[in-house]
């Protein structure tokens, strides 16, 4: 990897940081092409003077994507919304992403999707990311497809959500506690990510759906993490009805709970396929959320480490 220079769309994120960190150590350039560069600032110090760059780019737009993967020897994309235009950002702009990266010559390319990416999802979501991965095949027959689940670690913006409502409600409302996962641990799918990118002759071509070591329901999440917390908390499960009802007409309001396509993304199971490809592919052992969240979770703790009581050693 030394002096490859990698471009990596969406690179300024949760996911991005970490795979910059780890493809710096390696000793390759990094060019962050972000739609909003501010959001990116934090990853200049990953790297040594001049290993890392940033860019303005907007998948949606082909021409700031060309610019972006311009003398670039791989590629990574990261893009991705919950809530919005998803055509625009999974598929169209995922076929801009690819279809530059081939005329620029790339060697690899390795496209992050997601684990219920599927052209028959009962979500807007799920469909966009399926007709992304679909282009990115059609322009880059050899791009690595890589469908983790729900991905967390420190700064993440999933576990620490629930767990600041965890914090601040005496009771908490859970919907789609059935709902199943396998969280993946974002230091694990980075070092599939780098990888992907340093051998495409292996990876290349496939698709990969990323879950970590155990499966967990929604509801089983939040009592976890009220736990980690120390949290006494009442949980309240919404039925279905009631949760469709609302996210359909509140969904679209300004930081509303959910939207009406997260929720119908909560009806299906967000789990490895049995027959998929996994970590095992890449020599990877998942890491367990009990090996991770206790160590960021503390400071929703009341008073953070100085909240849990060690018993005295005996003798």
């Amino acid at each position: 990897m030394r002096d490859t220079l990698i471009t990596i769309f969406g690179g300024g994120g949760f996911l991005g940081r970490h795979i910059t960190q780890r493809l710096t150590a390696a000793g390759a350039r990094v060019r962050i092409a972000q739609r909003n560069i501010r959001i990116a600032q934090d990853v200049k110090p990953l790297g040594n003077l001049g290993q890392t760059q940033l860019v303005a780019a907007d998948i949606r737009k082909p021409e700031t994507v060309a610019r972006a993967v311009h003398g670039a020897d791989a590629v990574i994309n990261l893009v991705g919304i919950l809530k919005g235009d998803f055509d625009a950002f999974h598929h169209v702009g995922a076929a801009n992403v690819a279809q530059a990266a081939a005329a620029a010559g790339c060697a690899s390319l390795v496209h992050v999707s997601a684990i219920g990416a599927d052209a028959n999802s009962r979500s807007g979501y799920g469909r966009s990311k399926a007709d992304g991965e679909a282009a990115v095949r059609a322009a880059f027959p050899h791009a690595t497809i890589l469908r983790p689940s729900i991905v967390f670690g420190r700064e993440d913006q999933f576990v620490n959500r629930f767990a600041g409502l965890i914090a601040s409600l005496p009771v908490v409302p859970i919907i789609g506690g059935k709902a199943r996962f396998q969280p993946a641990y974002v230091d694990d799918v980075a070092e599939a990510v780098a990888m992907s990118l340093i051998d495409p002759a292996r990876f290349g071509g496939q698709t990969f759906e990323l879950g970590g070591p155990e499966t967990i329901s929604m509801a089983d999440l939040n009592q976890r993490i009220a736990k980690e917390i120390g949290a006494d908390r009442s949980f309240i499960a919404m039925p279905d009805s009631l949760s469709g009802l609302m996210a359909g007409l509140t969904g679209w309001l300004p930081g509303a709970p959910i939207t009406s396509d997260q929720w119908a993304m909560l009806q299906t199971d967000n789990v490895v396929a049995a027959d998929a490809s996994g970590f095992e592919a890449f020599g990877i052992t998942p890491t367990p959320m009990a090996a991770v969240i206790g160590d960021y979770l503390v400071r929703f703790r009341k008073h953070g480490r100085f909240g849990v009581r060690t018993k005295p050693k005996v003798g």
